[in-house]
Protein backbone atom coordinates (compact mmCIF):
# COMPACT_ATOMS: atom_id res chain seq x y z
CA UNK A 1 0.00 0.00 0.00
CA UNK A 2 0.96 3.49 -0.74
CA UNK A 3 -0.84 6.60 0.13
CA UNK A 4 -0.67 8.91 -2.77
CA UNK A 5 -2.09 12.25 -1.87
CA UNK A 6 -3.56 13.36 1.86
CA UNK A 7 -5.71 16.62 1.02
CA UNK A 8 -7.46 18.39 4.28
CA UNK A 9 -10.57 19.59 2.06
CA UNK A 10 -12.25 20.95 5.31
CA UNK A 11 -12.41 21.10 8.89
CA UNK A 12 -11.70 17.56 10.27
CA UNK A 13 -12.29 16.01 6.63
CA UNK A 14 -9.42 14.37 4.97
CA UNK A 15 -8.91 13.01 0.88
CA UNK A 16 -6.74 10.27 1.05
CA UNK A 17 -5.82 8.79 -2.90
CA UNK A 18 -4.25 5.18 -1.75
CA UNK A 19 -2.95 2.83 -3.94
CA UNK A 20 -2.84 -1.08 -3.61
CA UNK A 21 -0.14 -3.09 -5.39
CA UNK A 22 -1.30 -6.17 -8.01
CA UNK A 23 0.47 -8.14 -5.57
CA UNK A 24 -1.40 -7.50 -2.96
CA UNK A 25 -4.51 -7.39 -5.28
CA UNK A 26 -3.72 -10.95 -5.80
CA UNK A 27 -3.43 -12.25 -2.53
CA UNK A 28 -6.92 -10.69 -1.65
CA UNK A 29 -8.41 -12.08 -4.30
CA UNK A 30 -7.21 -15.67 -3.40
CA UNK A 31 -8.45 -15.17 0.48
CA UNK A 32 -11.61 -14.16 -1.39
CA UNK A 33 -11.51 -17.48 -3.27
CA UNK A 34 -10.49 -19.16 -0.48
CA UNK A 35 -13.35 -17.72 1.56
CA UNK A 36 -16.11 -18.44 -0.92
CA UNK A 37 -15.21 -21.65 -2.21
CA UNK A 38 -17.16 -23.83 0.19
CA UNK A 39 -19.94 -22.31 -1.10
CA UNK A 40 -19.29 -23.09 -5.08
CA UNK A 41 -21.08 -25.86 -6.48
CA UNK A 42 -19.82 -26.35 -10.41
CA UNK A 43 -20.21 -29.35 -12.45
CA UNK A 44 -17.37 -32.05 -12.64
CA UNK A 45 -16.16 -31.14 -8.90
CA UNK A 46 -17.46 -31.75 -5.47
CA UNK A 47 -18.97 -28.84 -3.74
CA UNK A 48 -16.33 -26.96 -2.23
CA UNK A 49 -13.57 -28.14 -4.43
CA UNK A 50 -13.54 -26.03 -7.86
CA UNK A 51 -10.39 -24.19 -8.59
CA UNK A 52 -10.17 -20.78 -8.76
CA UNK A 53 -9.23 -20.07 -12.28
CA UNK A 54 -12.04 -22.90 -13.13
CA UNK A 55 -14.60 -20.50 -11.28
CA UNK A 56 -13.26 -17.33 -12.56
CA UNK A 57 -13.63 -18.92 -16.26
CA UNK A 58 -17.19 -19.61 -16.00
CA UNK A 59 -18.71 -16.46 -14.02
CA UNK A 60 -16.05 -13.94 -15.07
CA UNK A 61 -12.73 -12.72 -14.36
CA UNK A 62 -13.82 -10.07 -11.60
CA UNK A 63 -15.93 -12.24 -9.83
CA UNK A 64 -13.96 -12.00 -6.56
CA UNK A 65 -13.03 -8.59 -7.23
CA UNK A 66 -15.79 -7.10 -5.44
CA UNK A 67 -15.07 -9.24 -1.96
CA UNK A 68 -11.20 -8.83 -2.44
CA UNK A 69 -11.89 -5.38 -2.10
CA UNK A 70 -13.60 -5.44 0.68
CA UNK A 71 -11.24 -7.61 2.66
CA UNK A 72 -8.18 -5.17 1.59
CA UNK A 73 -9.77 -1.62 2.32
CA UNK A 74 -10.38 -1.67 6.44
CA UNK A 75 -6.53 -2.79 7.12
CA UNK A 76 -5.37 -0.55 4.31
CA UNK A 77 -7.37 2.48 5.07
CA UNK A 78 -6.11 2.17 8.82
CA UNK A 79 -2.33 2.08 7.64
CA UNK A 80 -3.00 5.24 5.49
CA UNK A 81 -4.90 7.01 8.10
CA UNK A 82 -1.62 6.06 10.31
CA UNK A 83 0.63 7.37 7.93
CA UNK A 84 -1.05 10.58 7.61
CA UNK A 85 -1.17 10.88 11.25
CA UNK A 86 -5.42 10.51 11.34
CA UNK A 87 -7.75 9.07 13.66
CA UNK A 88 -10.63 8.39 11.63
CA UNK A 89 -14.00 8.69 13.61
CA UNK A 90 -16.66 8.00 11.42
CA UNK A 91 -17.54 5.44 8.22
CA UNK A 92 -15.38 6.69 5.56
CA UNK A 93 -16.46 7.37 2.04
CA UNK A 94 -14.64 5.25 -0.48
CA UNK A 95 -14.12 5.18 -4.24
CA UNK A 96 -12.67 2.67 -6.65
CA UNK A 97 -11.16 4.44 -9.09
CA UNK A 98 -8.88 2.02 -10.98
CA UNK A 99 -9.22 -1.83 -10.56
CA UNK A 100 -7.28 -4.54 -12.23
CA UNK A 101 -4.87 -8.03 -11.84
CA UNK A 102 -2.02 -5.84 -13.89
CA UNK A 103 -2.66 -2.28 -11.87
CA UNK A 104 -3.98 -3.01 -8.54
CA UNK A 105 -6.16 -1.19 -6.70
CA UNK A 106 -6.59 2.92 -6.73
CA UNK A 107 -9.38 4.16 -4.01
CA UNK A 108 -9.81 7.05 -3.15
CA UNK A 109 -10.86 7.74 0.48
CA UNK A 110 -13.01 11.03 2.09
CA UNK A 111 -12.90 10.71 5.90
CA UNK A 112 -14.10 12.55 9.35
CA UNK A 113 -11.00 12.91 11.42
CA UNK A 114 -10.53 13.23 15.39
CA UNK A 115 -9.68 16.99 16.03
CA UNK A 116 -7.13 18.52 18.37
CA UNK A 117 -8.44 20.96 20.97
CA UNK A 118 -6.78 24.20 21.73
CA UNK A 119 -6.76 24.73 25.58
CA UNK A 120 -4.99 27.61 27.42
CA UNK A 121 -4.97 28.63 31.55
CA UNK A 122 -5.92 24.79 33.03
CA UNK A 123 -3.80 25.60 36.00
CA UNK A 124 -4.31 27.73 38.65
CA UNK A 125 -8.25 28.21 38.22
CA UNK A 126 -10.17 29.78 40.78
CA UNK A 127 -13.49 28.06 42.06
CA UNK A 128 -15.59 28.85 45.07
CA UNK A 129 -16.85 25.67 47.13
CA UNK A 130 -19.78 26.64 48.60
CA UNK A 131 -21.47 23.90 51.22
CA UNK A 132 -25.39 24.15 51.97
CA UNK A 133 -25.93 24.62 55.21
CA UNK A 134 -28.68 22.05 56.89
CA UNK A 135 -31.18 23.85 58.47
CA UNK A 136 -34.53 22.81 60.92
CA UNK A 137 -36.67 22.44 57.28
CA UNK A 138 -34.13 20.05 55.90
CA UNK A 139 -34.62 17.63 58.87
CA UNK A 140 -38.63 17.85 58.98
CA UNK A 141 -38.62 16.98 55.07
CA UNK A 142 -36.73 13.97 55.93
CA UNK A 143 -38.86 13.48 58.74
CA UNK A 144 -42.19 13.64 56.66
CA UNK A 145 -40.58 11.27 54.28
CA UNK A 146 -40.38 8.66 56.69
CA UNK A 147 -43.41 9.54 58.12
CA UNK A 148 -44.95 8.92 54.74
CA UNK A 149 -43.27 5.88 53.99
CA UNK A 150 -44.96 3.91 57.01
CA UNK A 151 -48.53 5.66 56.53
CA UNK A 152 -51.86 3.73 56.58
CA UNK A 153 -53.65 3.98 53.57
CA UNK A 154 -57.72 4.66 54.57
CA UNK A 155 -60.43 4.88 52.24
CA UNK A 156 -62.09 8.64 52.24
CA UNK A 157 -65.45 8.81 52.31
CA UNK A 158 -66.46 12.22 54.31
CA UNK A 159 -64.48 14.23 51.31
CA UNK A 160 -63.64 15.19 47.94
CA UNK A 161 -60.58 13.83 46.17
CA UNK A 162 -57.29 15.88 46.54
CA UNK A 163 -54.04 15.69 45.14
CA UNK A 164 -51.87 12.99 46.46
CA UNK A 165 -55.03 10.92 47.01
CA UNK A 166 -54.88 7.35 45.39
CA UNK A 167 -58.55 6.94 43.28
CA UNK A 168 -59.95 4.46 41.75
CA UNK A 169 -61.52 5.23 38.42
CA UNK A 170 -63.40 4.16 35.70
CA UNK A 171 -63.11 6.13 32.53
CA UNK A 172 -62.94 6.42 28.43
CA UNK A 173 -61.53 8.79 26.12
CA UNK A 174 -63.20 10.36 23.12
CA UNK A 175 -62.24 12.42 20.26
CA UNK A 176 -64.74 14.59 18.15
CA UNK A 177 -67.24 12.13 19.80
CA UNK A 178 -65.70 8.84 19.21
CA UNK A 179 -63.95 7.02 21.38
CA UNK A 180 -60.46 5.98 20.60
CA UNK A 181 -57.96 2.86 20.97
CA UNK A 182 -56.29 3.09 24.10
CA UNK A 183 -58.36 5.33 25.88
CA UNK A 184 -60.56 2.98 28.23
CA UNK A 185 -59.77 1.72 31.59
CA UNK A 186 -61.87 0.08 34.56
CA UNK A 187 -60.97 0.10 38.21
CA UNK A 188 -57.77 1.88 37.39
CA UNK A 189 -55.74 2.83 40.32
CA UNK A 190 -54.52 6.80 39.71
CA UNK A 191 -52.20 9.16 42.40
CA UNK A 192 -53.36 12.49 41.82
CA UNK A 193 -50.15 15.02 41.43
CA UNK A 194 -48.07 11.21 40.37
CA UNK A 195 -48.00 13.27 36.74
CA UNK A 196 -48.90 9.43 35.53
CA UNK A 197 -51.72 10.92 32.98
CA UNK A 198 -51.19 13.79 30.19
CA UNK A 199 -51.11 17.43 31.70
CA UNK A 200 -54.61 18.38 33.36
CA UNK A 201 -56.09 15.04 33.76
CA UNK A 202 -54.99 14.51 37.30
CA UNK A 203 -55.89 17.77 38.21
CA UNK A 204 -59.21 17.63 36.88
CA UNK A 205 -60.69 14.77 39.40
CA UNK A 206 -59.67 17.11 42.49
CA UNK A 207 -62.78 18.28 44.12
CA UNK A 208 -64.93 15.24 43.24
CA UNK A 209 -66.72 13.04 45.65
CA UNK A 210 -66.88 9.13 45.32
CA UNK A 211 -70.01 8.02 42.77
CA UNK A 212 -69.62 11.08 40.72
CA UNK A 213 -69.43 10.80 36.62
CA UNK A 214 -67.95 14.10 35.15
CA UNK A 215 -66.26 14.80 32.16
CA UNK A 216 -62.53 16.41 31.86
CA UNK A 217 -60.91 17.92 29.21
CA UNK A 218 -57.45 17.58 27.92
CA UNK A 219 -54.83 18.68 25.01
CA UNK A 220 -52.49 15.80 23.87
CA UNK A 221 -48.72 16.89 24.28
CA UNK A 222 -47.82 17.68 19.82
CA UNK A 223 -44.70 15.01 20.24
CA UNK A 224 -47.01 12.68 22.39
CA UNK A 225 -46.17 9.23 21.07
CA UNK A 226 -49.26 7.91 19.01
CA UNK A 227 -49.56 10.12 16.34
CA UNK A 228 -53.12 9.56 15.77
CA UNK A 229 -53.57 11.45 19.35
CA UNK A 230 -50.63 14.00 18.96
CA UNK A 231 -51.79 17.83 19.38
CA UNK A 232 -55.94 16.70 19.80
CA UNK A 233 -58.45 17.52 22.49
CA UNK A 234 -59.95 15.23 24.25
CA UNK A 235 -63.02 14.85 26.25
CA UNK A 236 -62.75 11.98 29.08
CA UNK A 237 -65.69 10.34 30.59
CA UNK A 238 -64.79 9.47 34.21
CA UNK A 239 -66.72 7.43 37.02
CA UNK A 240 -65.19 7.52 40.18
CA UNK A 241 -65.45 4.50 42.33
CA UNK A 242 -62.94 5.42 45.68
CA UNK A 243 -60.97 7.30 47.02
CA UNK A 244 -57.93 6.39 49.40
CA UNK A 245 -55.53 8.36 51.50
CA UNK A 246 -52.59 8.15 53.45
CA UNK A 247 -52.88 8.82 57.37
CA UNK A 248 -49.72 9.34 59.30
CA UNK A 249 -48.06 8.03 62.59
CA UNK A 250 -47.99 10.04 65.50
CA UNK A 251 -44.95 11.62 65.59
CA UNK A 252 -42.73 10.63 68.94
CA UNK A 253 -40.38 8.39 70.15
CA UNK A 254 -42.64 5.42 70.11
CA UNK A 255 -42.88 5.98 66.29
CA UNK A 256 -39.19 6.39 65.89
CA UNK A 257 -38.43 2.68 68.18
CA UNK A 258 -40.87 1.12 65.29
CA UNK A 259 -39.95 2.49 62.39
CA UNK A 260 -36.07 2.60 63.03
CA UNK A 261 -32.73 1.85 64.83
CA UNK A 262 -32.80 4.63 67.06
CA UNK A 263 -34.95 5.14 71.16
CA UNK A 264 -35.46 8.96 70.40
CA UNK A 265 -36.69 11.55 68.16
CA UNK A 266 -33.82 13.46 69.59
CA UNK A 267 -31.70 10.86 68.08
CA UNK A 268 -33.31 10.16 65.00
CA UNK A 269 -32.82 14.21 64.21
CA UNK A 270 -29.23 13.96 65.33
CA UNK A 271 -28.23 11.25 62.40
CA UNK A 272 -30.80 13.10 60.07
CA UNK A 273 -28.32 16.11 60.38
CA UNK A 274 -25.22 14.27 60.22
CA UNK A 275 -26.28 12.25 57.21
CA UNK A 276 -27.30 15.43 55.63
CA UNK A 277 -24.32 17.53 56.26
CA UNK A 278 -21.57 14.81 54.76
CA UNK A 279 -24.22 14.25 51.48
CA UNK A 280 -24.01 18.38 51.73
CA UNK A 281 -20.37 17.91 51.95
CA UNK A 282 -20.49 16.01 48.83
CA UNK A 283 -22.16 18.00 46.84
CA UNK A 284 -20.47 20.60 46.98
CA UNK A 285 -17.40 18.83 45.86
CA UNK A 286 -19.29 17.46 43.16
CA UNK A 287 -20.30 21.46 42.23
CA UNK A 288 -17.11 22.27 42.53
CA UNK A 289 -15.34 20.02 40.40
CA UNK A 290 -18.27 20.57 37.55
CA UNK A 291 -17.30 24.45 37.92
CA UNK A 292 -13.57 23.36 37.56
CA UNK A 293 -13.72 21.83 34.31
CA UNK A 294 -16.35 24.16 32.97
CA UNK A 295 -13.91 26.44 33.32
CA UNK A 296 -11.73 24.04 31.38
CA UNK A 297 -13.75 24.03 28.64
CA UNK A 298 -14.52 27.45 28.13
CA UNK A 299 -10.86 27.95 27.54
CA UNK A 300 -10.78 25.09 25.22
CA UNK A 301 -11.40 25.80 21.28
CA UNK A 302 -12.25 23.05 19.14
CA UNK A 303 -14.75 21.95 16.04
CA UNK A 304 -16.30 19.01 16.98
CA UNK A 305 -17.47 16.23 14.21
CA UNK A 306 -20.97 15.47 14.72
CA UNK A 307 -19.96 11.46 14.33
CA UNK A 308 -18.04 11.88 17.59
CA UNK A 309 -20.92 12.84 19.51
CA UNK A 310 -23.65 10.42 18.20
CA UNK A 311 -21.36 7.95 18.88
CA UNK A 312 -21.18 9.43 22.74
CA UNK A 313 -25.04 9.30 22.49
CA UNK A 314 -25.23 5.69 21.35
CA UNK A 315 -23.00 5.04 24.23
CA UNK A 316 -25.07 6.98 26.71
CA UNK A 317 -28.55 5.15 25.14
CA UNK A 318 -26.58 1.69 25.41
CA UNK A 319 -25.84 2.67 29.22
CA UNK A 320 -29.43 3.93 29.57
CA UNK A 321 -31.06 0.85 28.37
CA UNK A 322 -29.02 -1.80 30.91
CA UNK A 323 -30.13 0.61 33.76
CA UNK A 324 -34.10 0.17 32.37
CA UNK A 325 -33.81 -3.83 32.03
CA UNK A 326 -33.02 -3.72 35.94
CA UNK A 327 -36.17 -2.30 36.48
CA UNK A 328 -38.18 -5.06 34.05
CA UNK A 329 -38.39 -2.23 31.04
CA UNK A 330 -37.32 -2.02 27.18
CA UNK A 331 -36.48 1.21 25.48
CA UNK A 332 -39.86 0.84 23.26
CA UNK A 333 -42.07 1.22 26.39
CA UNK A 334 -40.07 4.04 28.17
CA UNK A 335 -40.11 5.90 24.67
CA UNK A 336 -44.31 5.27 24.90
CA UNK A 337 -44.53 6.42 28.27
CA UNK A 338 -42.77 9.28 27.87
CA UNK A 339 -44.24 10.16 24.39
CA UNK A 340 -41.06 10.34 22.83
CA UNK A 341 -39.45 8.97 19.36
CA UNK A 342 -36.22 7.95 19.19
CA UNK A 343 -34.86 11.13 17.14
CA UNK A 344 -36.79 13.40 20.02
CA UNK A 345 -35.02 10.50 23.14
CA UNK A 346 -31.26 10.99 21.01
CA UNK A 347 -31.64 14.83 21.70
CA UNK A 348 -31.99 14.87 25.20
CA UNK A 349 -28.30 13.32 25.28
CA UNK A 350 -27.27 15.69 22.80
CA UNK A 351 -25.79 19.00 25.14
CA UNK A 352 -24.30 16.15 27.99
CA UNK A 353 -22.95 13.81 25.11
CA UNK A 354 -21.13 17.24 23.54
CA UNK A 355 -19.91 17.90 26.54
CA UNK A 356 -18.39 14.82 27.47
CA UNK A 357 -16.42 14.67 23.78
CA UNK A 358 -15.03 18.25 24.40
CA UNK A 359 -14.08 17.65 27.81
CA UNK A 360 -11.99 14.46 26.58
CA UNK A 361 -10.28 16.12 23.82
CA UNK A 362 -9.56 18.98 26.37
CA UNK A 363 -7.72 16.20 28.65
CA UNK A 364 -5.92 15.00 26.01
CA UNK A 365 -4.69 18.07 24.84
CA UNK A 366 -3.61 18.81 28.08
CA UNK A 367 -1.75 15.48 28.30
CA UNK A 368 0.15 16.34 25.67
CA UNK A 369 0.91 19.71 26.94
CA UNK A 370 2.05 17.92 30.01
CA UNK A 371 4.35 15.37 28.32
CA UNK A 372 2.50 12.78 30.40
CA UNK A 373 4.64 9.63 30.33
CA UNK A 374 2.51 6.25 30.41
CA UNK A 375 4.14 3.10 32.02
CA UNK A 376 3.97 -0.33 31.92
CA UNK A 377 3.31 -0.10 35.69
CA UNK A 378 0.33 1.91 35.20
CA UNK A 379 -1.09 0.02 32.85
CA UNK A 380 -0.60 -2.98 34.81
CA UNK A 381 -2.54 -0.80 37.95
CA UNK A 382 -5.20 -0.47 35.49
CA UNK A 383 -5.93 -3.80 34.11
CA UNK A 384 -5.76 -4.94 37.38
CA UNK A 385 -8.59 -2.13 38.59
CA UNK A 386 -10.73 -3.20 35.61
CA UNK A 387 -10.21 -6.83 36.10
CA UNK A 388 -11.58 -6.56 39.80
CA UNK A 389 -14.43 -4.28 38.20
CA UNK A 390 -15.57 -7.05 36.22
CA UNK A 391 -14.27 -10.01 38.60
CA UNK A 392 -12.95 -11.62 36.16
CA UNK A 393 -8.51 -12.25 35.77
CA UNK A 394 -6.65 -9.69 34.23
CA UNK A 395 -5.70 -12.47 32.06
CA UNK A 396 -9.01 -12.42 30.99
CA UNK A 397 -10.04 -9.18 31.21
CA UNK A 398 -7.22 -7.81 28.36
CA UNK A 399 -8.45 -9.91 25.58
CA UNK A 400 -11.06 -7.22 25.58
CA UNK A 401 -9.11 -3.94 26.13
CA UNK A 402 -7.23 -1.82 23.45
CA UNK A 403 -4.04 -0.85 24.85
CA UNK A 404 -3.97 2.32 23.08
CA UNK A 405 -7.35 3.05 23.99
CA UNK A 406 -6.27 2.20 27.66
CA UNK A 407 -3.05 4.28 27.79
CA UNK A 408 -5.01 7.35 26.44
CA UNK A 409 -7.48 6.60 29.55
CA UNK A 410 -4.65 6.61 31.71
CA UNK A 411 -3.25 10.08 30.44
CA UNK A 412 -6.85 11.50 30.55
CA UNK A 413 -7.01 10.62 34.31
CA UNK A 414 -3.60 12.38 35.00
CA UNK A 415 -4.43 15.62 32.75
CA UNK A 416 -7.43 15.80 34.94
CA UNK A 417 -5.84 15.37 38.57
CA UNK A 418 -3.25 18.06 37.24
CA UNK A 419 -6.09 20.53 36.40
CA UNK A 420 -7.79 19.35 39.95
CA UNK A 421 -3.93 19.77 42.19
CA UNK A 422 -3.43 23.10 40.86
CA UNK A 423 -6.86 24.44 41.32
CA UNK A 424 -7.38 27.56 43.90
CA UNK A 425 -10.56 27.14 46.15
CA UNK A 426 -11.92 30.37 47.01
Amino acid sequence: MSLKSNKNIETNKYELEIEIGAEEFEAALDRAYLKARKNISIPGFRKGKAPRKTVEKLYGESVFYEDAVNLLLPEEVTKAADEAGLVIVDRPEIEVTKLSKEEGVEVKVVCVTKPEAEVSDYKGIEVEKVVKDVTDDDIDKQIDNLRNKNARIITVEDRAAQLNDDVIIDFEGFIDDKAFEGGKADGFTLSLGSGQFIPGFEEQIVGHNVGEEFDIKVTFPAEYSMEELAGKEATFKIKLHEIKAKELPELDDEFVKDATEFDTLDELKADFRKKLEEGAAKNADIEYENKLFDTVLEHTTVEIPQAMVEKKIDEMIEDFEHRLSHQGLGIDMYLQYTGMDMAAFRKTFEENATRQVKMRLALEKIAKLENIEITGEMCGEELKSIAERYDMPVEEAIKYIDMEVLKTDIAVKNAAQIVRDSAVTK
